[in-house]
C-alpha cells in the first residue's frame, strides 16, 4: 500500500502534535515554526500513528491518500 501526506502549511497552527506523533515524517520549520514534511510517501507501517496524527491536529492541516 502506497501513503501519501499532504499539509496546509498556511493554516498550521504550529502546535507540533504531528510531530510527537510521527517525528519520522514531520518536524516544525526553524524559521516559523509550522509543519514541514521530512518524507511525503512514508511506509504504510506508519499508517496507525499517521492516522493518529490527523486526529490530533487542531486544524485539521494533514491528509492521507491511500
Amino acid at each position: 500500500m502506497s501513503l501519501q501526506v499532504l499539509i496546509d502549511r498556511d493554516r498550521c497552527t504550529s502546535c507540533g502534535d504531528c510531530v510527537l506523533s510521527v517525528p519520522e515524517v514531520f518536524d516544525l520549520d526553524d524559521r516559523d515554526a509550522k509543519v514541514i514534511l521530512l518524507d511525503a510517501q512514508p511506509d504504510s507501517s506508519l499508517l496507525a500513528a499517521l492516522e493518529q496524527a490527523v486526529e490530533d491536529c487542531p486544524t485539521d492541516v494533514i491528509e492521507i491518500q491511500q
